[in-house]
């Protein structure tokens, strides 16, 4: 678990930058997907090619039947779609951290011309304990990453598909070559504990779609009242002036 901790911090940082529903992808889905990845590997799946037991002991064949049946070991696979889909959300808090740090030096700027004429751009994304708005360029930062995540987790979602099937952990694989005395029958250690891990997997990743889709309406509808909720503070603002001339 240890290897995992420094994109935990990370992760840490962007839940202040973050909505709610945000929080809960990141705390309650994305660190809870870590977790279980990082505690089942070793007691379920292990070095999966070397606990195979094959009817032959010819040097290569066993390798040869595991490569044939599974391009690329469901572990790595999952290792690499968690790095991958957090890299959006990585990029997404280098890009609040910059933001932060621009209008902390604009905040200086303005201490030092304290009372000096002429127009002075003013910070408008983040306040003075660092906590950002999520508005205009941040806005549409946020919601790129939301899309790029959304993607990433289906284009992973079909590609374990193809690569493996959605369950696909066989008791037992069978494989055929010239090299090898007659067909190679191999059996896999633990297949339904691993089919129960595959499906696990799987449901985090449509899970993760689908909170993903959730926050993005739910940043629509937000905005939209936010913006009605303005527009009938200037209209109201607007009466009052009318009135007062009157």
């Amino acid at each position: 678990m240890g290897e995992w901790s420094f994109l935990s911090d990370l992760l840490d940082k962007v839940q202040s930058h973050s909505t709610v529903v945000g929080k809960v992808w990141m705390s309650v889905l994305f660190l809870f997907r870590i977790f279980i990845l990082a505690a089942g590997v070793d007691d379920i799946w292990g070095d999966e090619q070397e606990n195979m037991d094959c009817n032959t002991k010819s040097l290569g064949c066993k390798n040869a039947c595991y490569d044939r049946s599974f391009p690329m070991s469901h572990t790595r696979f999952w290792v690499l779609q968690i790095l991958i889909v957090s890299t959006p959300t990585l990029m997404y808090l280098g890009h609040v951290l910059l933001v932060i740090r621009r209008e902390n030096k604009l905040r200086r700027c303005l201490e030092q011309k304290r009372g000096k004429n002429g127009m002075i751009k003013v910070p408008k994304y983040s306040d003075e304990h660092g906590k950002v708005k999520l508005k205009g360029i941040l806005l549409v930062s946020y919601v790129m990453q939301l899309l790029f995540k959304i993607l990433l987790e289906m284009a992973f979602i079909v590609g374990q598909y193809y690569l493996y099937g959605f369950i696909q952990m066989p008791s037992k694989i069978s494989f055929s070559d010239q090299t090898c005395r007659g067909p190679v029958v191999c059996f896999i250690s633990r297949p339904t504990e691993k089919n129960i891990f595959i499906v696990f997997m799987l449901a985090m990743s449509v899970l993760s779609v689908i909170l993903n889709i959730i926050e993005m309406f739910h940043l629509l509808i937000s905005k939209m009242k936010q913006k009605r909720k303005n527009s009938g503070s200037r209209k109201h603002l607007r009466d009052l002036h009318v009135a007062d001339r009157l």
